[in-house]
């Protein structure tokens, strides 16, 4: 019953009981006789304010370095954008060291990435870079909506769409239009200028930093540059556009004149309605030649079909 009637008091209080009822067995204090001397009430009042002063900074100072902690978990959370949990132990493990717990946190990102690398992406955002007489559309995938609306993986989006531009290959099946694999740009350099990731790195390096931040697979599926001539414009038209550049559907194309263009502005406007309308219609394929002979056939057994029906309505 004692233990429940002192655990009503403050703690300070409580551990200072035990304290003085430990000196008391020792013979240090005669507070609770009656023959106590002034002295020694003074001498006891004194004591228990010094010690309810010892336990105060105690907590105090306990209190400080809790906020301080969690400061450097802040920060490093902004740094890296890691998950909170993963930035806290990496935060212990390195003794609260906030630049050695972030080079911790990028070498256990970066095994976490290649981990999930297997894992399915099927979210993602296409980007869309641009110079005169040429455009480039690449798609990068993760795994969630939420992972494709940060404004990292944005950011590495549009850069990889801008280093695509330079992509060539001579083996074009369609005269000015290139579709490639990630494989064509995973060894580029590209320079990063972003207050969460930035410096010169391989396009490679850059996806595996970036899922590991996101903590998802990301990957670059693929990508496609269209050209024209000096007598022609490239127009593009992105749908459901986040922000400049980005978008979920895009449609690029090419037009040509014969003379040398006087009003580009116009043309590119005209090019841009044509591409918003080739997004509405979905086309299965860019010329005829494209088009497969099953696909011929289908069409074919499908027209078939109705005009049998269109003649039984006739009969009828």
């Amino acid at each position: 019953m004692a233990f429940f009637k002192n655990a009503k008091q403050p703690l300070g209080i409580f551990l200072y009981n035990i304290r003085l009822s430990t000196c008391s067995r020792h013979g240090y204090s005669t507070w609770a006789t009656k023959g106590t001397s002034f002295a020694q009430s003074t001498d006891t009042k004194a004591s228990k304010t010094a010690y309810l002063y010892w336990v105060s900074r105690r907590f105090n100072s306990q209190a400080a370095s809790s906020a301080e902690q969690m400061s450097l978990i802040k920060q490093l959370r902004e740094r890296t954008s890691a998950p909170i949990k993963d930035v806290k132990a990496s935060l212990v493990d390195c003794n609260w060291d906030i630049e050695a717990a972030q080079k911790e946190l990028r070498k256990r990102g970066k095994v976490l990435a290649m981990k999930k690398s297997s894992r399915t992406a099927t979210e993602g955002l296409l980007a869309l870079a641009q110079n005169e007489g040429k455009a480039a559309v690449i798609e990068l995938n993760c795994e969630t909506d939420f992972v494709a609306r940060n404004e990292i993986f944005e950011y590495l989006a549009l850069a990889l769409a801008k280093k695509a531009l330079f992509v060539q290959n001579s083996s074009q099946q369609i005269p000015g239009v290139f579709s490639f694999g990630p494989e064509c740009l995973e060894d580029l350099k590209l320079n990063l200028d972003h207050p969460k990731i930035s410096g010169e790195t391989t396009i490679q390096n850059a996806v595996t930093e970036v899922a590991a931040m996101m903590g998802e697979n990301i990957k670059l599926r693929r990508g496609v540059v269209m050209s024209t001539s000096s007598h022609g414009v490239v127009s593009a038209y992105l749908h459901r556009c986040p922000r400049p550049g980005l978008g979920r559907i895009a449609g690029i194309l090419s037009l040509e004149v014969e003379n040398e263009i006087s009003q580009l502005d116009a043309l590119q406007k005209v090019g841009s309605e044509l591409a918003m309308h080739i997004v509405a219609a979905k086309p299965l394929f860019l010329t005829k030649e494209g088009v497969t002979s099953d696909v011929l056939n289908n069409e074919r057994e499908i027209l078939k079909s109705q005009q049998g029906d269109d003649q039984g309505v006739l009969l009828v």
